[in-house]
């Protein structure tokens, strides 16, 4: 599988592309497409950071596994390819919006919007066989996309992380919150939903924070 990176997040991973693992990793996910469906489309598995450059990123949304029914995913976590029907965690999520800021439910899924305002929308694994949740976990992804938080961390300021349910929150090791904003809760999943997403008030205060740091709020 070739990597089309944006230009800064290539120079800021060089060492990660360049190693054995990555190279590894590549390989399997290209065996796994030989024998059967992979989901997102290989034009679309870095879409997360070609869509939102290293420079821009504001927000991260920490997601784990691509969508895995047909059409669905396209490399940003929560978010489905335009005309596919809304899955029941965003669902969620815009309902909470809609709490939050008084913003209407779109109809569409797709948060291409947010990925190009800085919201760096980061599943932990970036491919997964059709059918199959987390049936590439094992593939190295998750050393990647943990190399790509700390970079983040340890390379910008005052940048929210919302990192949604234990998975998600496992990560918060990585990140210096001296210095970021580390948001918390239940996961947006209809199982979970109701026992802390729902009325988080996640995206008003990512945008409070945002504002008193002098950096331009997301257009939720």
């Amino acid at each position: 599988m070739e990597v089309n990176l944006e230009p800064g997040w290539k120079e800021i991973l060089e060492v990660e592309l360049e190693s054995e693992y990555f190279s590894k990793l590549l390989t399997q996910v290209d065996e796994a497409r030989q024998k059967g469906e992979v989901y997102p489309p290989k034009e679309c598995v870095f879409n997360a950071f070609n869509l939102c450059p290293f420079n821009e990123v504001r927000v991260v949304i920490l997601g784990q596994d691509p969508y895995h029914g047909v059409g669905q995913a396209h490399g940003l976590s929560f978010s489905v390819q335009s005309g596919v029907r809304t899955p029941p965690s965003l669902q969620n999520i815009y309902k909470e919006i809609k709490s939050d800021l008084g913003i209407a439910v779109p109809d569409s899924g797709n948060l291409e919007h947010w990925a190009t305002q800085g919201v760096l929308l980061l599943n932990s694994t970036l491919t997964v066989n059709a059918g199959e949740p987390n049936s590439h976990q094992q593939f190295g992804w998750s050393e990647f996309t943990d190399v790509v938080i700390k970079k983040i961390s340890n390379q910008k300021a005052q940048v929210v992380f919302m990192l949604w349910g234990k998975f998600a929150e496992s990560k918060t090791e990585l990140i210096d919150s001296s210095k970021h904003l580390i948001l918390t809760t239940t996961h947006p999943s209809p199982f979970s939903a109701h026992r802390g997403f729902l009325g988080c008030k996640h995206f008003s205060q990512t945008n409070e924070y945002l504002e008193k740091q002098g950096i331009k709020p997301i257009n939720w």
